[in-house]
């Protein structure tokens, strides 16, 4: 028998060598793989690596052979398994999947790094930088900078249960992300080298020890401060090494002592501890705790880094003189804190900068801990203190101190603010008329007074939700709390509706809180309603008033999610265009400064895929400098949990956010649109006919349930808010999007991300016109693209086995019918011989990880037919729940985007 090492190899060894992958990379997953091996031989149960190994190779030998003979021996080996050992194997795949995941993650980190110390000529295109030089070529610099001035990209993160894995496992695999980089800087053969790898080891163990599946749902509470790591460990810092990076290329030598050209651009939102439509847990309380806990967490940050910087600002009052105002704010520093400004003037002789930001920092804490007598009531006073700092080092000549650590300072307050996150709340229009009719009906009974106590549990937690935004106002500042979207907006009383509320909440004698109310248009119907519903609400006296006072700037928010699941994916993105572009011709017609804001998840299914390219194939005018959209679940952690991915992705996105009001850009479009007008009412009409036929068929909910884990997804404590709104599903409408997305993923078929565009392909039919149309219709090449990556994902063999789980065949031929057709149907427009043939990276990515998911796929059948056949009137196995939730772990890390 070959030695443990040598033998823990080949658990990444033959296939994935095949699969072109970067020298460093392949050397990582080799390295991982085989220490996962050791750790697997030395787990104490027995013969459990050589199990994994015997599906592991006959997986790999099932995705390289088509025939049903290597598929039914992959399959027979896990029926062999005990329950026990398969509930080994799972867990065993689904560590493979967080290493696989962190060594791609780990490469994409050294190709950035790489990428950033070339030339400016060989540098990414796709920067903002790029961009404004692209720009200027248009439009001239003035106006160039004026755009670039006016930018926005604002990311709002939600709680949505699609992050499967455990926060102990993400915070485990982010320490082996740690010692990867400690083993790239050792010296090979070294003493360092020897300590990262059996520190690697030591966490692989670790993680495979960690108990996979949460014992309970997190709390909304919870959501929040997971949501918190990724701001203290990445975005805190990140987003002003972003603007650095910019403001860097666009100044050259000069940049770094004297003013930056950019200003912020970055704003960041959350749902997290807002969210309440359909979610009971997220309640006035929640609220106003979500945003204590943001604002501690940013103030605690300022604080560190004002002393930081403080304590390097040791330039002597000789060298660096300080200016009148400098003088004249340590006078009042020192006044309010007399005894703290002696003891830093004994310990900083001289040194009249240094002092300013150390009393400065002792403010900041006393803002945090609510010391009345110290604490700064607004972040403008902050920034008018700093202000006064930096303006005294650039005029004592100290450019370089005053435009370097202390203006990353200076950003951070800008981007964050007291609040951190811009909280904002959702909640149901259907939710607000109950409420409202109950409160009007009180009102008839006393006269006028409201009810008083006499008002129910539910009008009064809605009631306390705007008292809660009054409150984060009152304490955080206006930023931190104040857009309100109503979820499913049907007509401009929809949107009324929330003044009212407000208006109710505090009563006639005071000032309800600043509302900036959004609506959200998420059906087809909705969609297309969308335009005269804003026409209406704009004449509302309050709503005008608000439109006013912002200087004509108004929020739309797009649903992604339920308008396909309403009448599908291709039609649902064609009405989305349509949408954007009658609202922002209207915006454009009454002089309002429109923000779209999308709500994009992660999965294809409910408008994911990249976001630069969707950004840059919208129609004319609705980007305008402006990008909002929703990032969720593991989005969050993939796009935001390393800083050089995370640097990467705000510098993408805001980049395309920049060149979308490009004349180019907005004419390539505007013609497109115009030129392939019949193309797209062809496919629309033909699509919601082909989508129709399924989701419409009788008996199709439940039918729905039963060939996919959708009953079961239920059970894993992913997130705090329910799956369904109702206690089963006997129609769609039961049903929420993400768990809709979840359950197709999960039984590989991914039915949501691309049902009915082969049929709306072939509708159209001419070849020659649509792959022309492929090329230079970006709405369509972006749709195609997005349906290859996730075809690519899904598979044929164990998508029929999912199907089979039902007893309509009719449903499940039309199933497969559309899939083979739509499969075909991308291959020929993008002009290869295979899915993602034209995005490599993607599509190795794609292989590398299929065989294994493979294995986890095969497992979660045979848990979920063990469940399915378990007598009415009886409890499901434990054991086989188990073993189910467990292979959902593992597909979700094998997949990467869910739900």
């Amino acid at each position: 028998m070959s030695s443990p090492t040598t033998e823990a190899i080949d658990l990444v060894g033959r296939f994935d060598a095949g699969q072109e992958l970067p020298e460093q990379m392949r050397a990582d997953v080799r390295l991982l793989g085989s220490l996962l091996g050791q750790v697997l031989r030395e787990s104490g149960s027995a013969g459990l690596y050589e199990d994994v190994e015997r599906l592991r190779t006959a997986t790999i030998q099932a995705y390289t052979d088509p025939s049903p003979e290597a598929f039914e021996r992959a399959a027979a080996i896990v029926e062999e398994f005990s329950i026990e050992r398969a509930d080994e194997v799972a867990r065993a795949f689904t560590c493979y999947f967080h290493l696989v995941n962190l060594a791609e993650e780990h490469q994409r980190v050294r190709v950035l790094r790489e990428r950033d110390g070339r030339p400016e000529k060989d540098a990414a295109t796709d920067s903002v930088a790029a961009a404004f030089v692209r720009l200027a070529e248009e439009v001239g610099d003035e106006t160039a900078l004026a755009r670039l001035k006016a930018l926005r990209f604002h990311p709002v993160f939600t709680a949505h249960p699609t992050e499967a894995r455990r926060r102990a496992i993400s915070t485990s695999v982010r320490r082996i992300a740690g010692l990867l980089g400690e083993l790239d800087a050792s010296l090979r053969g070294g003493a360092d080298e020897r300590r990262a790898r059996r520190r690697i080891l030591e966490e692989i163990d670790t993680l495979w020890r960690t108990a996979p599946l949460r014992a309970e749902k997190p709390s909304p509470t919870d959501e929040v401060r997971a949501v918190m790591a990724v701001f203290d460990d990445t975005l805190y810092t990140a987003v002003p090494h972003v603007y650095r990076r910019v403001d860097d290329a666009l100044q050259g030598v000069a940049a770094g002592r004297r003013a930056p050209i950019v200003t912020p651009f970055v704003r960041i939102g959350s749902w997290v501890g807002g969210d309440r439509d359909g979610n009971p847990f997220v309640t006035a309380k929640v609220t106003r705790k979500a945003a204590a806990i943001a604002s501690e967490h940013v103030l605690r940050g300022l604080e560190r880094t004002t002393e930081r910087v403080g304590r390097g600002l040791t330039l002597d009052a000789e060298t660096t003189p300080p200016s009148d105002a400098l003088v004249a704010l340590w006078h009042r520093l020192r006044a309010a804190d007399e005894d703290a400004a002696a003891d830093i003037a004994k310990r900083s002789p001289g040194e009249p900068h240094r002092r300013i930001l150390l009393l400065i920092a002792r403010r900041i804490a006393a803002t945090r801990t609510r010391n009345a007598d110290l604490a700064y009531r607004t972040p403008d006073e902050l920034l008018a203190d700093l202000r006064t700092v930096q303006d005294s080092l650039a005029a004592a000549g100290a450019g370089r101190h005053a435009f370097g650590g202390l203006q990353h300072l200076i950003w951070q307050v800008e981007t964050y603010g007291f609040h951190l996150t811009e909280l904002e709340v959702r909640q149901h229009s259907q939710v607000h008329r109950t409420v409202l009719a109950e409160l009007d009906e009180l009102d008839e009974l006393d006269g006028g007074g409201g009810g008083g106590g006499q008002r129910s549990e539910l009008a009064e937690e809605v009631l306390d939700v705007f008292r809660s935004i009054a409150f984060v106002q009152e304490r955080f500042g206006p930023r931190a709390a104040g857009r309100y979207i109503v979820s499913f907006t049907q007509s401009a009383e929809d949107l009324a509706n929330v003044h009212r509320l407000a208006r109710y909440a505090v009563g006639p004698d005071a000032q309800p809180p600043v509302l900036d109310v959004i609506p959200l248009f998420e059906t087809f119907a909705d969609l297309r309603a969308a335009p005269g519903i804003l026409a209406e609400i704009a004449r509302h006296p309050e709503f005008a008033a608000r439109l006013e006072e912002t200087g004509r700037r108004l929020e739309v928010m797009l649903g992604y999610s339920d308008s396909s699941k309403d009448v599908g994916p291709v039609a649902a993105n064609l009405a989305l265009y349509e949408a954007q572009a009658e609202i922002s011709a209207w915006a454009r017609e009454n002089g309002i400064e429109l923000t779209l804001f999308h709500g994009r998840g992660g999965a294809l299914g409910r408008g994911g895929g990249p976001a630069n390219s969707a950004i840059l194939a919208q129609p004319p005018h609705s980007v305008d400098g402006r990008f909002k959209l929703t990032e969720q679940g593991e989005v969050i952690f993939a796009r935001y949990g390393d800083p050089a991915i995370a640097m990467r992705h705000i510098d993408q996105v805001a980049a395309a956010t920049l060149l979308a009001s490009a004349p180019s850009v907005e004419r390539r479009n505007e013609d497109a649109a115009s030129r392939y007008a019949d193309v797209a009412r062809t496919m629309d009409a033909a699509s919601r006919d082909r989508f129709f036929a399924l989701v419409k068929a009788e008996g199709f909910a439940p039918w729905f349930a039963t060939v996919t884990p959708m009953e079961e997804i239920g059970l894993l404590a992913l997130g705090s808010r329910p799956a369904r709104r109702g206690l089963s599903v006997e129609s769609l409408e039961d049903l929420r999007a993400i768990p809709w997305v979840f359950a197709w993923t999960q039984a590989r078929i991914n039915l949501a991300g691309w049902f009915g565009l082969g049929t709306a392909l072939e509708a159209v039919g001419d070849e020659d016109l649509l792959r022309e149309a492929y090329e230079q219709w970006p709405l369509l090449r972006t749709m195609v693209d997005n349906v290859a990556m996730s075809l690519a994902k899904a598979d044929d063999r164990i998508a029929s086995r999912y199907l089979a789980l039902g007893d309509r065949d009719d449903l499940a031929r039309l199933v497969r019918e559309e899939m083979a057709l739509t499969r075909g149907w991308v291959i020929r427009l993008t002009g290869s011989g295979e899915l993602l043939a034209n995005r490599p990276v993607l599509g190795r990515a794609v292989k590398m990880r299929s065989p294994y998911v493979d294995a986890l796929s095969l497992l979660q059948l045979r848990a979920l037919r063990a469940l399915r056949a378990t007598p009415e009137g009886e409890k499901p196995a434990p054991e086989q729940q188990r073993l189910l939730l467990l292979s959902v772990s593992g597909v979700a890390a094998g997949l990467q985007n869910t739900g």
